[in-house]
């Protein structure tokens, strides 16, 4: 396998143990905890804010290991996708976006202000990536990056700037979903891309 197909390969397992790994955590919190989709953040499943953080297991290490998994495995995928592209613009925001993964996973919810600083890492530099995207790929699959990575950066401004517009409609908690989850259905659908490329074409046979 060389190594294109390799970061590919690590993008989509690193969508997919995140995806997964957030609906096994929520599956296994106990159902008496007040913890909901509309309310509650993601990343209460590793620890609720303090004061009186909670932790539920095992829930907790779930979540916490599955960001720092995901985060690794971003982090050598972009290693190993800039050593084909070498396309800075991307391959910076991907590295931050993936160091961000890696500190949700090591402080929790309840270690502040370290979780809220690569918290907001994630996100920003998530939406960032997916935009920057459209320096590696073609058409569809860049205006997919560059529409996701929109509805993630605008969430985010909205929860910022305009919060009492989207949070009483779909929650707190479903906001963060709405910015999160397209960075990674996006990183998932990017590692697809990335494992089908033949890289006996040159890039300009890409449209790169």
């Amino acid at each position: 396998m060389n190594k294109l197909k390799l970061s590919g390969l690590l993008l989509f397992l690193a969508g997919s143990i995140a995806l997964m790994g957030i609906i096994t955590a929520e599956a296994l919190y106990p159902s008496g905890s007040g913890y909901t989709t509309f309310h509650s953040e993601i990343s209460d499943l590793g620890a609720t804010k303090p004061p009186n953080s909670l932790i539920y297991q095992p829930s907790a290490s779930i979540f916490n290991v599955t960001m720092l998994l995901s985060g690794l495995m971003t982090l050598m995928a972009t290693f190993y996708q800039h050593k084909y592209f070498k396309k800075l613009l991307f391959s910076i925001p991907l590295g931050l976006f993936s160091l961000g993964l890696v500190g949700i996973g090591i402080f929790s919810g309840d270690k502040v202000p370290y979780h809220g600083i690569f918290s907001l890492l994630t996100f920003i530099s998530g939406g960032v990536s997916a935009i920057a995207s459209f320096k590696i790929v073609s058409a569809p699959f860049k205006f997919i990056g560059i529409v996701f990575g929109a509805i993630s950066l605008i969430t985010w401004c909205a929860v910022v700037f305009a919060p009492n517009i989207v949070v009483p409609f779909i929650g707190l908690g479903g906001t963060e979903r709405w910015l999160v989850y397209p960075i990674v259905l996006w990183i998932t659908g990017l590692g697809g891309y990335l494992m089908n490329i033949t890289t006996t074409k040159k890039l300009g046979d890409q449209h790169l």
